[in-house]
């Protein structure tokens, strides 16, 4: 009976701890759908927004195309969840069965107990079963015996109580899963049918951008020669950044080296110590000099030694925060990724892009992804106002900005506000953001900065 009752608790902590896991799944999940239906009607706004144009645009289609994106995320985190219900159901519906097969256990077992009483009921029998002991304490352990078994059938009475109120409390729980699965499934069909709507909607605006291919094609030639001028610009930037370091280090190496040689004494970071060969004095003296050993000129060093351990810090906290970087701006999404792709309607066009094109909201601000120092603020024909950001052995590149409210040398802080995004010639604001590294051979190139930066919540 022992092992039977032990079995039978650990069966249901199983079934309570597999039931706590899914409920905690289940709220993870439904915190999900939450910030995604946030997302929806973000990109709803977004969308209204591009229509106020009535001719399409590639800012109506890529704010379609967002928005076919999330909802897709949000059908994929229903079908998460009724996965998860189903699961629970079919743990909820396992632990019903062994339940109740207890349950007729201990009815039997009652039941036998119950015969064995009627067949021993009478009164005389159970004092003759007392009496008739060889001793006094024989007679104590038969009454032990008896209060025992009194006890053991309130026990089988109590466990009877129990598992049934158990029964019940599961098969509640067991209907309220299946109600949760019945909504889930009619809301995934709900929103499938709104891809569908939205599936082709964007055809429908796809097409009607084929129709206009010769202007998108002259619109992509003009835009890669903005985006070119936009690159050599950074490019050179960075260059100049990286030449005035090497320089201001090799002036502080000339430095430090002319006054070892005045001195004689080399700065170690220790303390100073005499440099030089040292000469004794006529003997019986206790003069001794050092002639100061001609130290060879300072070389070039590279970027990243000539940077202090203020800014080498700074750039090594921007690498430690790569996947968690905030977003430049504060509400968007990415209309055009990183890197040589296919132009999203003329599909015979690749398009290379060496950051990436955010669209967001009309009036929003462009922000620091991180903290730094602003390098450079300079216009660039096509692409508006350029912010270039300085992070040690990393640079930020914000442009198509206006009324810019920072300027070159200014120390900025994380989501610290640059500039307002400035429309495009559909009308859209769209920022164009860019990321660059500077290698161990001194060497700057663009990353992918959708790598660095968190997801959007």
């Amino acid at each position: 009976m022992r092992t039977i009752s032990f079995l039978i608790c650990i069966i249901l902590a199983c079934g309570a701890f597999a039931q706590q896991a899914g409920q905690y799944s289940r709220a993870d999940l439904e915190n999900r759908k939450q910030q995604i239906q946030a997302e929806i009607e973000e990109a709803q706004k977004q969308l209204d927004e591009t229509k106020k144009n009535k001719n399409a645009t590639m800012g109506q289609l890529h704010a379609l195309e967002n928005k076919l994106a999330v909802r897709q995320k949000l059908i994929n985190n229903i079908n998460d969840e009724v996965d998860n219900i189903s699961s629970n159901i079919q743990t909820s519906a396992t632990e019903v069965q062994i339940l109740r097969e207890t349950l007729e256990q201990y009815k039997v077992r009652y039941a036998q107990s119950i015969r064995y009483s009627y067949e021993t009921r009478s009164s005389f029998g159970m004092l003759a079963f007392i009496f008739s002991s060889s001793s006094y304490n024989d007679a104590m352990r038969r009454m032990r015996y008896l209060k025992k078994f009194r006890d053991y059938r309130k026990q089988q009475v109590e466990q009877i109580r129990i598992t049934k109120s158990q029964i019940e409390h599961k098969i509640g729980v067991l209907n309220s899963q299946k109600a949760q699965k019945d909504e889930l499934l009619s809301s995934q069909v709900q929103q499938t049918q709104e891809l569908k709507k939205e599936t082709e909607e964007t055809n429908h605006v796809v097409q009607e951008l084929k129709g206009k291919e010769k202007e998108l094609v002259d619109n992509i030639e003009k835009n890669k020669k903005a985006s070119k001028r936009l690159d050599k610009a950074i490019s050179d930037i960075i260059r100049r950044e990286i030449e005035l370091a090497r320089k201001q280090a090799e002036e502080e190496a000339k430095k430090k080296a002319a006054e070892e040689r005045r001195t004689g004494v080399v700065a170690t970071p220790g303390g100073s110590r005499p440099s030089g060969i040292k000469v004794s004095s006529a003997p019986g003296t206790t003069t001794t000099t050092y002639i100061p050993t001609p130290r060879p000129a300072a070389t070039t060093s590279s970027y990243s030694l000539s940077l202090t351990p203020e800014v080498t810090a700074l750039s090594n906290n921007f690498q430690a925060n790569k996947g968690s970087l905030p977003w430049p701006v504060e509400k968007g999404f990415i209309a055009e990724p990183f890197g040589r792709h296919k132009h999203a309607v003329a599909e015979k066009v690749m398009v290379e892009n060496q950051g990436l094109e955010i669209q967001t909201s009309q009036g929003a601000s462009a922000r620091a992804v991180f903290d730094g120092t602003v390098t450079s603020v300079s216009y660039i024909p096509g692409m508006g106002q350029l912010i270039l950001l300085k992070h040690g052995a990393f640079f930020t590149a914000y442009s198509r900005i206006e009324n810019v409210v920072v300027k070159k040398g200014d120390n900025v802080h994380v989501k610290q506000a640059l500039g307002t995004v400035m429309l495009n010639d559909d009308n859209i604001p769209m920022m164009h953001f860019e990321l660059w590294k500077v290698g161990a051979n001194d060497k700057a190139a663009p990353v992918d900065p959708a790598g660095w930066i968190a997801p959007m919540r």
